[in-house]
């Protein structure tokens, strides 16, 4: 395996690429930070262009990819499919089709993002395969940028942030936890580092109450990542019990699976009944060992997780949200064939 074998490739699940594949991403991703605090220019990808579709709004994705871009001497060019006669339906009449825009893109362009999931789709499952139906046709390499079922760029960051402050994560125990919060979010994140924490060999607890299910299919991943790395899998409906000697806790709240069927609305009747589902600073010294919190962000503060744990030093979140844009340079740098 080399680095330049990632040219060209894809990345819209967390199992699109092998564990020895983003063990490259890491080794790149530490040579990259390395790079920017010593403030020596590293233009990896001048003179290339990254096309980012955001059909979900952002605030870390954007400015992250946007910097890396910069940083690595290329453009990143935002798009509002909006602003497009894009139809993600393919139909006489709908608009244009997603092939002709990917094969069009395809040409203006070296690599294509893309963000899709929550309230932009319409039924679980819509946003990626969207996404796929992009890589089918496009010519460059797709990222995923957050879809419905996976977050790849973001699980590749919290496994590097979790190496980076505590060495081999083989066998640490992470607990990743539904926390209450009447946002109601996406699986994407959750799922995406439950998957990525199996294949590299750590203890993964998910914990959620009987409604909050995730996808079986991607449980079944976990199992099967988590069997062959010499980790291990859990899910409980006990809180207290999951969170019991974590060292890492992922608080987070997700939506049941029938969101798309019942509506927001009746998601938040039943995410009230779990209002004490937080992580709390209470749970944090009495339960956790020590329980360094990890979240992609946003956080919501006061219902996910108490403030005080947010703010004290067992907290990574900002740490975590700036490696956001080095785990991105790496990944850019490798599927758009920068030269080192």
């Amino acid at each position: 395996m080399s680095w330049y074998d990632l040219k060209g490739r894809d990345l819209i699940s967390e199992v699109d690429w092998t564990k020895e594949e983003y063990d490259i991403a890491i080794k790149l991703t530490d040579h990259l930070k390395s790079m920017y605090y010593s403030g020596q220019p590293h233009p990896y990808l001048q003179y290339k262009t990254f096309a980012m579709m955001f059909f979900a709004s952002s605030t870390r994705t954007r400015m992250s990819f946007e910097t890396a871009m910069t940083q690595l001497g290329g453009h990143a060019q935002f798009i509002s499919p909006k602003t497009l006669r894009l139809s993600l339906e393919d139909k006489p009449g709908a608009g244009e089709t997603i092939k002709d825009t990917a094969k069009a893109m395809s040409r203006f362009c070296d690599g294509i993002g893309i963000r899709l999931l929550d309230d932009a789709i319409n039924y679980y499952g819509h946003g990626d395969a969207v996404i796929r139906k992009f890589a089918e046709f496009a010519d460059v390499p797709v990222i995923n940028m957050a879809s419905d079922i996976n977050h790849p760029c973001q699980s590749l960051t919290d496994i590097y942030t979790i190496m980076e402050k505590l060495g081999d994560p083989k066998g640490k125990k992470i607990v990743i936890t539904w926390a209450y919060s009447p946002w109601i979010r996406g699986r994407c994140s959750v799922q995406g580092t439950a998957l990525i924490a199996a294949m590299y060999g750590m203890e993964v607890v998910i914990a959620h109450p009987p409604e909050y299910d995730l996808d079986p299919k991607v449980m079944d991943q976990c199992r099967k990542l988590a069997s062959a790395s010499g980790g291990s899998f859990e899910i409980t409906n006990d809180m207290d019990k999951a969170l019991d000697g974590a060292t890492i806790v992922f608080p987070r709240n997700w939506y049941t699976g029938r969101r798309y069927e019942i509506g927001k609305d009746e998601e938040l009747k039943i995410a009230q009944k779990y209002r004490d589902w937080r992580y709390t600073a209470e749970r944090q010294k009495r339960l956790t060992n020590p329980g360094y919190l990890l979240h992609c962000m946003p956080v919501d503060r006061g219902n996910e997780v108490d403030p005080e744990v947010c703010d004290n030093d067992l907290s990574w979140i900002y740490d975590q949200a700036e490696n956001r844009l080095h785990t991105q340079k790496a990944i850019l740098t490798l599927t758009l064939g920068g030269r080192l």
